[in-house]
């Protein structure tokens, strides 16, 4: 039963080495190409299991395998894996996390694992530049002995760095540990130390990632004849050739002026193939009179570059197949499976992404991990009309919109300065949920500010006794803010609902202030009452709240709880007349 190579992702957080650490890969095989050279194709790298042979040497111990050998998408990042999807799942077979040892876990790095258990792919992480550490010595042990081979200081710094990775992968729900202790694979992510710069584990990590693939993932690729089967990774503009698409096909066969059905923006694509391109091997690439050989025919798991009619629409992550026979059946297949298909709330934000693959990737961070509601989502770019239609909206908190990994068009971005929208533009979801939680808090202080402005707010103040300075016209006496809060222009009454008149001023160290709150005390200037007459020392006076706002307040739950209960003081007060007030 013939396999085919796994296909393997490579993750990360920016300047972990996830670049480096595939260039070493490609470097160090294209060396030892007497046993076996390395195919470069778009947007993916073969390593053949004889080139994987000659770089673990006696670290398999004479060990063969079936697989015929590693296809890394080299396309860096979680963009890629996130394109590189079907049906819901991810096309990767498994997946190699890039971790820097010295700065641990990163922004991009918790996203990448978020989006890994998403997607439920099995991963190892390469714990990247351990020659970085300070005092690393490189030697010729593997394992457990070039740790063990390291100065005491040095070890304990790689140890608690190891510790601090494995501590964060348990709160994310994963049990981790260094390969070399790890007994049984299937309970347990995999750490390989390596150094992308100077080449130490990384033959560790093929040796970890071949065996993995043998042992457990076998099943899945068995080599699936038949027309081919894809997803677009990138559309491209290429000089001479106009819109290109680059693609990996996962299953079965595409042969030039195949036709084709490929997912776009709109309804699906039919068109004919008119070259399949695919770079020169690593090996040749020292000659760049020709960038690319065209080939007849490619069979899973590979990438390619493809040349048709009518690509400008094409999206990346869509699917692509080859049609035999009728093409309609294929078309609405396409069809459902480019259907952006997400629960959608009532009420709640926009979200727009590059993929759909990030589109649900984001829609499914943003709810879970933050419980945010969502309104819309779409694929593309930010238009004006989605800015125009989301300023629209009647609740503050809903005038947002997420953009990940696309722009915001220049018309968009003129609309935007006069609006009320915010838009989160950033290829980092991580990024994104940071910078949206601050914004929210922000905004919602800001609300709740506006909305106490807008309606005349509880408050309960004690006349101080041994403070009046004026008797009447206007009375002047000390008061203490017992609880809520007092201001110029605010009518006060007795606890018998009988209105003294309005203050005035109010003065703190004999500075004139706009309002005071619970706690402070201050002098206030009244219209209208005499100390002594209408009011007294030690007398407790309310603010006057009209029937209406009082109703308000209660609905919009802007209170803090002595407000409330001033408030309730309040009702009960002005119930004496009315006893349906504020109902």
């Amino acid at each position: 039963m013939a396999v085919r190579q796994p296909i393997v992702s490579v993750l990360g957080h920016v300047d972990h080495g996830k670049t480096s650490f595939l260039d070493y890969i490609r470097g160090s095989t294209v060396a030892a190409r007497e046993s076996g050279a390395i195919t470069q194709h778009i947007g993916a790298t073969e390593v053949p299991i004889e080139a994987i042979y000659a770089l673990c040497g006696n670290l398999l111990g004479g060990k063969k395998f079936s697989l015929p050998g590693l296809l890394f998408i080299d396309t860096p990042g979680h963009h890629a894996f996130t394109t590189l999807r079907s049906r819901g799942g991810s096309l990767a077979d498994i997946a190699v996390l890039v971790i820097d040892v010295q700065e641990t876990f990163m922004p991009q790095t918790h996203e990448s694992v978020n989006i890994l258990k998403q997607y439920k792919t099995p991963f190892v992480i390469a714990a990247n530049k351990i020659d970085a550490i300070s005092g690393w010595q490189k030697t010729e042990g593997v394992g457990q002995a070039r740790i063990d081979s390291q100065r005491p200081q040095v070890k304990q710094i790689f140890e608690e760095k190891i510790y601090d990775i494995i501590g964060t992968l348990y709160d994310k729900g994963f049990d981790a540990d260094l390969y070399y202790n790890i007994s049984d694979f299937t309970k347990a992510i995999p750490i390989v130390p390596v150094s992308a710069k100077t080449g130490e584990g990384i033959p560790e990590i093929l040796m970890v990632l071949v065996g993995l693939a043998q042992r457990f993932l076998e099943g899945r690729l068995v080599v699936e004849s038949g027309p081919g089967k894809g997803t677009v990774l990138e559309v491209k503009e290429d000089v001479g050739l106009g819109t290109t698409i680059d693609a990996i096909i996962y299953a079965g066969t595409i042969h030039k002026e195949d036709e084709i059905v490929i997912g776009t923006h709109g309804e699906p694509l039919v068109t004919r193939i008119k070259a399949l391109l695919k770079p020169k091997p690593l090996d040749e690439i020292r000659d760049p009179r020709e960038r690319f050989d065209s080939v007849k025919e490619v069979s899973a798991a590979a990438g390619i570059k493809i040349s048709a009619p009518n690509l400008g629409n094409v999206v990346p992550g869509a699917p692509l197949r080859v049609v035999v026979g009728n093409p309609q059946a294929i078309v609405d297949e396409i069809r459902a499976q480019s259907r952006v298909d997400i629960q959608l709330d009532k009420e709640g934000i926009f979200i727009k992404a590059d993929t759909i693959g990030s589109l649900e990737a984001l829609v499914k961070e943003a709810r879970e991990q933050k419980g945010i509601k969502i309104r819309h989502v779409d694929i593309g770019n930010v238009s004006k009309r989605d800015i125009v239609d989301t300023a629209a909206l009647t609740n503050p908190l809903e005038r947002v919109i997420f953009a990940f990994n696309v722009k915001i068009l220049p018309e968009a971005k003129e609309e935007l300065v006069a609006s009320p929208v915010t838009v989160f533009n950033e290829d980092v979801i991580y990024t994104i949920m940071e910078n949206y939680d601050e914004w929210y808090e922000r905004a919602k202080t800001e609300m709740e500010r506006k909305r106490r402005e807008d309606y005349i707010h509880p408050g309960m103040v004690k006349f101080l006794p041994q403070y009046v300075f004026r008797a009447n016209n206007p009375a002047i006496i000390g008061i203490r803010v017992l609880a809520g809060r007092i201001k110029v222009d605010m009518r006060l009454m007795k606890d018998d609902g009988k209105v003294l008149g309005t203050i005035r001023g109010i003065q703190s160290q004999n500075k004139p202030v706009e309002e005071a709150l619970q706690g402070d005390e201050v002098a206030i200037s009244i219209d209208g009452p005499t100390v002594g007459r209408q009011f007294k020392g030690d007398d407790i006076l309310f603010t006057v709240i009209p029937e209406g706002d009082a109703k308000k307040l209660l609905e919009l739950d802007v209170l803090n709880s002595d407000e409330k209960d001033v408030l309730t003081k309040i009702i009960e007060i002005n119930r004496k007349q009315n006893k349906f007030w504020g109902m």
